[in-house]
This record gives structure tokens, sequence and C-alpha cells, in this order.
């Protein structure tokens, strides 16, 4: 059975800890994770959007890169499906858009959010696995943290962190090709955005063009 695990950038894997009551109040204190634009490189158009979290509003800034692809095998081919781009906001409706694609093989949703991280969730039968690309984000954006109570992890106390720390069931994609060490490191990439990690890891596993086609037509190409 998989277990759901925490990688930092030294490759170290650590167990899953259970959420303490007071885990989000000192959540507060986390550092975001280093910046994914590289020197001179030109940030996404942006726009504004509320959530309620714990009682309070967070506005977060949402890009025009943010998406939700289902990605299937159908009859030996693979096909991508753009989800509605309101699926980015609640993980069950994400989990919930998944279980009702038409493969008997299982669903993988690749989904990206802002430039700041991306999440993969994958249904076989009654089975759902998800990965989260860095953990920190759970500070700042709800799919995030939604993703962290799914798998029962808690965010690190650490006050200084200020690295990319993925989490979630590391080997996801295993079975197409892409290991865990190599899941985390391209996560932990800060110089590419979260659609060129996800496009990265879709060639790796085999879907790449069925993949890259539904997600031109995301960015309007």
């Amino acid at each position: 059975m998989a277990v759901n695990r925490v990688c930092n950038l030294s490759y170290n894997w650590l167990p899953a800890r259970p959420i303490h009551a007071d885990s989000w109040q000192k959540a507060v204190t986390v550092l975001a994770a280093a910046s994914r634009l590289p020197s001179g490189r030109p940030s996404r158009p942006t726009y504004s959007t509320r959530w309620m979290l714990d009682g309070g509003v967070i506005v977060a800034e949402v890009t025009s890169g943010d998406f939700c692809i289902a990605v299937y095998r159908e009859d030996n081919v693979w096909e991508a499906e753009v989800l509605p781009i309101a699926m980015i906001e609640h993980l069950d409706s994400i989990i919930g858009a998944l279980r009702q694609q038409p493969s008997i093989g299982g669903v993988i949703g690749l989904t990206a959010v802002g430039d700041d991280f991306f999440v993969i969730t994958r249904v076989t039968g009654g089975h759902v696995s998800v990965f989260l690309s860095d953990l920190t984000a759970s500070v700042d954006w709800p799919l995030a943290r939604q993703a962290l109570e799914y798998l029962d992890i808690a965010v690190p106390y650490d006050e200084d962190l200020d690295q990319v720390l993925p989490a979630g069931e590391l080997s996801i994609l295993a079975d197409l090709g892409v290991d865990e060490m190599e899941l985390c490191a391209l996560s932990g990439d800060l110089d590419l955005f979260p659609d060129e990690v996800l496009s990265s890891l879709a060639r790796r596993a085999g879907f790449g063009v069925a993949f890259d086609r539904a997600l031109a037509s995301v960015m309007g190409e």
C-alpha cells in the first residue's frame, strides 16, 4: 500500500505527520517557497479571486495559465480533456470529475494553480492518490491546503522554510516510468512553471502528445 510522504530537496523521505490543532496558526509564520519566475522572465496575466479560509478571506492572484486536465487511456490511446476552471478551487470537485471520465484503467488529473504549484490526482477504481508539488503553498492556496488535509500531512513548523517541499504519494506515476526521485526533482525546479513541469512529466509518462494538445487549447495556442 502506498504511503504519503514528504520529500525535501536532499531527497530524504519523511513519513506524514498528524495534523495538530494549531498547525495552521503556526503555518502563517512559514515563508512562501522561492519564486518560480527566473530573472527577466515576464509574469503571466493575473486576476484576483477570494476564498474563505478558517473564517477569514484570502485574496489570491490566479493566472491565465491555471488549468485542470484529465488524462486517461481509451482503446490503448491516451486522451486528454480540459476540465472546467472552477475545478481548481476544490479537490473534491477534481476527484468527482475524474471519476466521471470514461476509462476503466483509471484517470489522472493534472492541475496547475498560479505560477506556484501543481497537484496530480489519480483515480483508479475506488482508490485515490494525491501528490502536491509544494506543501508550503497551503499557506496561501485553498487547493494546496485541501490536498494536505486529504493526505493528513501538516505544514512544517520551520519558521525559515524557503524551499519547495513536494508531498503525497510520490510513486503516483511510477508505473508509467516516473520514479519518486525524478518526480521530486522536477517539482523542485524553480526555473520551471507548473505547466512546464507537468508537460515534462506527461512526456516521461507516455501521454505527452495528448496532454500538450489539451494544454495548447488552454493557453489559446
